[in-house]
């Protein structure tokens, strides 16, 4: 019943957030892996948005996504700038790597993605398992600080093609007990009036609060750990609206 970042999807994240689309992240990244030789590692890569810039400033950067889609839009945009990307369909929580790496880096909340708490758990494990010693754990998270219900938000995008792709976005769910949303996604492509596509997606979100994730960083075997708000690093979040990223060492 429900696609998962397919192509109207992914096409709509090209249209609305190219290739280098910062909302302050990109230049906190480069900032925070500058110095960096060996391996990094991007899980939730999309189409490339944080991924390429990155690539271009010489880091060597892999990447590994869910969706066949998306990972084959990071392909054809890499080929465009005679990138060679080293990319994989791969889930977070089944992470198996032949290398480890120097850092792992999860940009813009990708990681709530994983609605399964054992899940996310998991996926934690994973990168730890694939952290070479002193390496780094940096992502970040977002607080479910808007829990406005059926509330339908519609944006649209004109295509190069001049087609026009309209989202109508709608939360359906918010569970304060297990702390996650979920939102109803629709996708529809015009072409002179007439509907040529559409998509239903199913947007899931868990999220966590700021010393819960913290607690579960350290019994997974994390150190160091330092919370920044909004890209300052070192700045402790003061209220629910902020970015709140979270950079942490493995022994």
């Amino acid at each position: 019943m429900f696609s998962s970042y397919s192509h109207l999807a992914a096409e709509v994240y090209d249209l609305d957030k190219p290739v280098g689309h910062s909302f302050g992240d990109v230049e906190y990244y480069r900032e925070r892996l500058s110095g960096i030789k060996g391996r990094i590692l991007e899980p939730g890569t999309g189409s490339g948005r944080m991924y390429i810039p990155l690539l271009e400033d010489g880091l060597r950067i892999e990447g590994i996504d869910t969706s066949p889609v998306m990972l084959e839009s990071c392909k054809r945009r890499c080929e465009e700038r005679g990138l060679s990307p080293v990319l994989l369909e791969m889930s977070m929580c089944e992470l198996k790597l032949p290398r480890s790496y120097e850092a792992i880096i999860i940009p813009a909340g990708t990681f709530l993605l994983i609605e399964d708490r054992k899940s996310s758990i998991l996926a934690l494990k994973k990168f730890h398992e694939h952290l070479a010693p002193d390496g780094r754990l940096i992502l970040d998270l977002y607080l479910q600080h808007d829990t406005e219900l059926n509330e339908v938000i519609t944006k649209s995008w004109q295509t190069p093609e001049q087609n026009i792709i309209t989202m109508e976005s709608k939360r359906v769910e918010v569970n304060f007990i297990d702390q996650y949303s979920v939102s109803f996604l629709k996708y529809e492509k015009w072409q002179n009036g007439k509907l040529i596509d559409t998509e239903l997606q199913r947007l899931a979100m868990r999220w966590y609060g700021v010393r819960e994730f913290k607690l579960i960083l350290e019994r997974l075997g994390f150190t160091d750990i330092v919370i920044s708000a909004d890209y300052t690093y070192g700045k402790a979040p003061d209220h629910a609206g902020q970015t709140i990223t979270y950079e942490a060492r493995k022994l």
